[in-house]
């Protein structure tokens, strides 16, 4: 998840990203899934229902705030 999120330009470390994602899983918004691959054990997280909603509801905002503040129109 940091190497896709370094690609777009963030550069999160760890000790920020898995405090985030644990938040988000108490939140009920991501559920993870203990594997061991390898050798090593790896957490898959994946959106809930409750964390697309919240997503989309974000989406909204956002492109609320992007219009008003990218308006051409002059009053």
């Amino acid at each position: 998840m940091a190497k896709e999120l370094a690609a777009h330009g963030y550069r999160i470390s760890p000790g920020s990203l898995y405090p985030t994602l644990h938040k988000m899983e108490d939140e009920g918004l991501l559920r993870s899934n203990q594997q061991v691959i390898g050798g090593r054990g790896r957490r898959s997280y994946v959106t809930t229902a409750k964390g697309r909603r919240v997503l989309e509801s974000t989406k909204r905002q956002l492109r609320e705030l992007a219009r008003e503040v990218l308006d051409d129109e002059t009053p």
